[in-house]
């Protein structure tokens, strides 16, 4: 185990079914599971991972393909994420955890939910849709943003990004943070994490698998519901969407949209985000009264 340059943060190597997953954990007390999107790593949720450790466990790994993790030549389908997140929550002996997701983290942290519900005791799914489910059609109206198709045909991204890594990487961190830009260490980490073809080949995957991944979450709506308390945060631009997905599927959802905030919520607005997820997190108390 290995120590960043976080105070209380520290790094451990977990296998999950082969996967060599590269794991930040902090705290302890319930656990708390991050699971990031892109073009992120881990440390996505640098500002926030320190306040939530006072209270909870928090891991939070990079996905197969991002970051210090392998890169595998496939499994980047929401389910076998999903099933990368309960093996990781089983090897930590951590569950059942509050999951979090983002992005490219949601689907996955949705499917958890769906198909382990007994790992799962609250749910948090931020600023990503859900498959092809009904609810989404304004966002979509003019159709869906352009790097997905750009990311999603095989080879093809890669070989035009590479030795342009950091000019591409910072277009996305300025657009989600509406311009404010992050940190400088946490954009170097960044950058150094999506640098090189196969850097960029992985972290593609999740896109190229984007028709599987939207399979496997409309046969989990169609036989089950989602149980567990859920909350949605919408920003700059998903908005509201995310929650008109999920609102027809879970029993017990809360739908918030966070103001002035980019895409990049954990960056961008780490303390708006805060003062919504501590309270969601905290009402577990009254669940167990």
């Amino acid at each position: 185990m290995t120590v960043t340059s976080l105070p209380g943060v520290r790094l451990r190597r977990v296998t999950v079914d082969g996967t060599g997953l590269n794991v930040a954990t902090a705290g302890s007390g319930p656990a708390v599971l991050l699971l990031h999107g892109f073009p992120h790593t881990w440390r996505l949720w640098t500002e926030v991972i320190g306040p939530l450790a006072r209270r909870y466990r928090v891991i939070a790994p990079d996905l197969r393909g991002f970051g210090d993790s392998d890169r595998p030549a496939d499994g980047y389908d929401a389910a076998t994420l999903a099933a990368d997140a309960a093996g990781l929550l089983e090897a930590l002996d951590a569950g059942p955890a509050a999951v979090v997701g983002i992005d490219l983290g949601t689907p996955p942290a949705f499917l958890l939910a769906m198909r382990r519900p007994g790992l799962v005791r609250r749910l948090v799914l931020m600023e990503s849709l859900l498959g092809d489910l009904p609810g989404a059609e304004e966002f979509l109206a003019a159709g869906p943003p352009w790097w997905f198709g750009f990311h999603a045909v095989p080879g093809l991204a890669e070989s035009v990004l590479v030795g342009h890594e950091e000019a591409y990487v910072d277009w996305f961190l300025r657009r989600g943070t509406l311009g404010r830009g992050v940190r400088p260490d946490v954009r170097a980490e960044f950058v150094r994490a999506y640098t090189g073809g196969e850097a960029l080949r992985a972290a593609f995957g999740p896109y190229r698998a984007l028709p599987a991944g939207a399979r496997q979450i409309r046969e989990a709506v169609s036989g089950a519901r989602l149980t567990m308390p859920a909350l949605t945060l919408g920003a700059h631009p998903v908005g509201r969407s995310l929650e008109r997905q999920l609102r027809p599927y879970a029993d017990r959802l809360t739908g918030h949209v966070i103001p002035d905030c980019g895409h990049i919520i954990p960056l961008d607005r780490p303390e708006a985000l805060l003062a919504v997820l501590e309270p969601f997190l905290a009402a577990e108390d009254d669940d167990r009264e």
